[in-house]
């Protein structure tokens, strides 16, 4: 009989929004008339940008005409979106790479889950504590951590963020090899400085570390100082891999198309003692497993960096972090402390005294019809907090904010 893969079994029962949709679907049969408002999973709500369909339309047609139609792409991405890349993103921060550091993918989430795959399993990994799911469970599925213990997993430096220490992670007091870090952090919705980020790259080069870096949310920075890529930091070129998407700041969440940054100066070590360059691992995972995002995607991705489309997705942004000043200035208003909101998407809130996350998630669904996510299933450390997103629209998040200040009984 063939065996399975008993790594899936350390796993808890269900992923975080499987339970969530689970508890919903629940409450909806029980309450069938119920007007519920999810400002839980990250989902955008916004059509997809004009100069975007407009590039879609263009490829379609494209692909109608045996003169333009084309087949298999290149598995790392078509030159021309990841020129315009490169130019718009990071040639403006003064951040210079070659076209074959940069990978076009169908998402952050596959990037993040399948970079694990060109490290060798006896690597020590260290997550922010809370964290967005995919970092952990992905590690535990491929054998690279103990057992689930009082809600750690053994063999997992687990980096404490909350409000005492102002949501900064310290720095490792044991070595770790590999480090994940996401900022603006989902699901917090808090920053980290040049400063803080700086010590982070030091400490990678110091002790031979890597850090896989989540900047799906740089679009939604608002103030000035906080870095959109962590290559803005002097040396990170030589220890970073960095992950964004086109989910968040144009909507593509139902289009799927992101990229991941692999310079060909990030080095790991070999079992004799060398060092080999991840790009070319990278590489090779995405050339055997990948067949590459289709044409038409990555036309409407490229639309993105034209004028037209840039203050588009603008647009989107601001509708969005209206919605987030909304939230976070409504919740405050009855007393609550509340965190992000202000360079991200996401508000991070103190659960009411007597309520743990999932009583809290439970209260607001039951008294309110409004689904939130708790924060204790991004960690132990999110025990006791709850998110929220912006990403609904303004008119169901002004209505679930009335309702929260005028029906939630505190």
């Amino acid at each position: 009989m063939a065996l399975i893969n008993e790594n899936y079994l350390k796993l808890q029962g269900s992923y975080l929004f499987a339970e969530i949709a689970r508890r919903i679907t629940k409450f909806k049969e029980d309450n069938p008339s119920a007007d519920v408002i999810r400002l839980g999973i990250g989902d955008v709500t916004r059509p997809l940008p004009e100069a975007v369909i407009k590039g879609l339309h263009t490829a379609v047609d494209e692909m109608a005409d045996v003169k333009t139609f084309r087949g298999y792409g290149p598995e790392q991405g078509y030159q021309f979106l990841i020129e315009k890349i490169i130019a718009t993103d990071y040639q403006s921060l003064g951040v210079s790479l070659d076209v074959d550091e940069l990978f076009i993918s169908d998402g952050s989430k596959s990037d993040v889950g399948n970079i694990q795959e060109i490290f060798g399993v006896n690597n020590r990994v260290a997550i922010t504590d809370p964290v967005y799911p995919v970092y952990l469970d992905t590690n535990v599925m491929a054998g690279r951590t103990g057992d689930l213990v009082t809600g750690k997993f053994a063999g997992v430096t687990y980096l404490t963020c909350n409000a005492e220490n102002n949501f900064t992670p310290a720095l490792p007091e044991e070595k770790v090899d590999i480090i994940y870090l996401c900022f603006p952090n989902n699901p917090t919705g808090t920053t980290l400085p040049k400063e803080e980020l700086k010590k982070w790259v030091d400490y990678a080069k110091a002790n031979g570390a890597i850090i896989l870096y989540d900047a799906a949310y740089e679009a939604y920075i608002q103030e000035p100082g906080i870095p959109h890529s962590i290559y803005e930091i002097e040396g990170a070129k030589e220890v970073a891999i960095e992950f964004r998407t086109f989910s968040k700041n144009a909507g593509f969440t139902g289009t799927r198309c992101a990229f991941t940054v692999v310079p060909k100066t990030v080095l790991a070590a070999t079992k004799d003692g060398g060092q080999y360059p991840l790009n070319k691992l990278w590489n090779r995972r995405q050339t055997t497993k990948f067949n590459g995002v289709p044409y038409i995607i990555q036309r409407g991705a490229e639309a993105v960096y034209t004028p037209e489309g840039q203050q588009q997705i603008k647009a989107l942004i601001n509708y969005y972090m209206d919605n987030a000043k909304t939230i976070r200035e409504g919740l405050k208003s009855i007393g609550l402390d509340v965190f992000g909101g202000v360079n991200a998407p996401y508000i991070w809130l103190k659960t009411p005294q007597g309520y743990d996350s999932w009583s809290f998630f439970d209260k607001l669904l039951n008294e309110v019809n409004i689904v939130g996510t708790p924060g204790a299933g991004f960690g132990p450390a999110g025990e006791g907090y709850f998110r929220l997103t912006a990403f609904g629209s303004q008119e169901s998040t002004q209505e679930a904010i009335e309702r929260i200040k005028t029906k939630l009984s505190l």
